[in-house]
């Protein structure tokens, strides 16, 4: 087990794991569970900054957090490479040897927004000990490392059929009544396009334990799960790894389409592209809401266009290009946007996206959220009666109801035209029937 491998064995696993949250994390992080800690932080902070600062980055750990000392760890790589060896940290992070890579990436818990899951679906899931995420198993940082394909390249490359590399992470976890360290695999062919790298360090920092320290593998455009923390072994492998239940294909993030048949295990971690995430709340002037969200886009690319809809979809507002964050290949990019929305009560506001491939997800995909009630909008009783006396019930109830002038709704980019409210839209409609268009 771990504490045999590396770093001497915890006497008190659960209370030096809690230790590392309350030194490391953020105080208002939303402890899911306690152990083996899993936490996220409040939705107003996931999309805040465009990179997740480290101390509110979610945390998804399957055991303890392992206590290592980096002076004394070392990497092993084996199985069919040309010449197994291993590497401390200052050989990886000897520059001669290996080019630094810093990459900004966002990394998600195929999980997130399982709170959700449970209440559409109840029992597919709940009855687990599971976190039950909401929308922040999700955070973006800036890793510091070494690709990993120069690592396979100092053991001589791959050998006798390898056609996947299997990791072993140092923290422990139970499966059928038996204790073993975290393993998954991803394909070599990931590797060698030189998305999966060896980090150290995260937004200019050293790992936290908690995060990893004192290496971790980063998989760029793959779920979570395949970014293993305290990382102490990779192996080479003729065919994908099995050890875990995440391989199986209930635990895809990004399902093929029926034609195309069942891919290889081992490619199925790659991220979805409709992944989405945000939130709405009303700001202090009536029609409009104040939404705000990220956006990721699978194999490499990222969102070029976003759109946001408060009546289902009927009318879609671009989010401006100055609203969304920088483009980055393997990161989500934050946006926010002023949103005209007329309605009260709960309110369900549509999420789209396209990315700079223009593929988008059919309407049924499209992301929902769910905006609260705005009666805090309107006026207090004894204003709205005091209203109704001096302009009548009637005038008071019309001027609710109508909808602002065009010169108040910003142009349509997607058409060119001044937006309509759908009840506007319903009447012309009527008025071109009646006089036979």
């Amino acid at each position: 087990m771990w504490h045999k491998a590396v770093g001497g064995p915890l006497t008190s696993v659960p209370e030096e794991s809690w230790l590392r949250v309350i030194q490391e994390k953020h105080p208002d992080m939303l402890h899911l569970l306690q152990f083996p800690y899993n936490g996220e932080p409040p939705k107003r902070l996931v999309t805040a900054k465009p990179v997740t600062p480290t101390s509110l980055h979610f945390v998804r750990n399957h055991g303890g957090v392992p206590d290592i000392d980096a002076d004394k760890w070392e990497l092993k790589m084996d199985g069919p490479v040309k010449h197994p060896r291993t590497f401390s940290v200052a050989d990886l992070q000897n520059e001669e040897v290996f080019p630094r890579m810093e990459k900004l990436v966002t990394v998600q818990c195929s999980g997130t927004r399982r709170v959700e899951q449970i209440r559409l679906y109840a029992g597919e899931g709940d009855e687990m000990i599971n976190a039950p995420w909401a929308d922040g198993a999700n955070g973006t940082a800036r890793y510091v490392g070494v690709s990993l394909k120069k690592v396979v390249k100092q053991c001589g490359g791959m050998a006798g059929g390898g056609k996947h590399l299997k990791f072993y992470g140092a923290d422990t976890y139970f499966k059928q009544n038996e204790a073993m360290n975290y393993l998954v695999s991803v394909p070599w062919s990931k590797v060698k396009a030189d998305e999966v790298m060896l980090a150290w360090e995260m937004n200019g920092e050293a790992l936290p334990r908690i995060h990893g320290h004192p290496v971790r593998l980063v998989a760029m455009g793959y779920i979570g799960a395949r970014s293993v923390k305290w990382v102490y072994r990779i192996r080479a492998l003729p065919r994908p790894s099995r050890d875990v239940p995440l391989l199986q294909p209930a635990g895809r993030q990004a399902q093929p389409a029926p034609d195309h048949g069942d891919p290889d295990p081992g490619d199925a971690g790659e991220l979805g592209h409709h992944v989405a995430l945000g939130q709405a709340g009303r700001g202090p002037r009536g029609g409009a809401s104040r939404s705000r969200g990220g956006r990721t886009a699978a194999g490499g690319r990222w969102p070029g266009r976003v759109e946001v809809s408060a009546d289902g979809g009927f009318n879609w507002y671009a989010v401006p290009d100055g609203n969304l964050s920088g483009k980055h290949k393997f990161a989500w990019r934050t946006w926010e946007l002023a949103l005209p929305c007329d309605a009260e009560g709960w309110v369900e506001v549509v999420v789209r996206c396209w990315d700079n491939s223009i593929n988008t997800q059919p309407p049924a995909r499209a992301e929902r959220l769910e905006l609260g009630p705005a009666r805090h909008e309107q006026p207090p009783p004894a204003e709205r009666v005091q209203r109704q006396q001096v302009q009548g019930p009637d005038e008071a109830a019309a001027r609710a109801l109508r909808p602002p002038g065009p010169e108040s709704r910003p142009p349509d980019p997607a058409h060119g035209l001044p937006h309509h409210d759908p009840r506007r839209v319903r009447r012309v409609l009527g008025r071109e029937r009646t006089q036979g268009r």
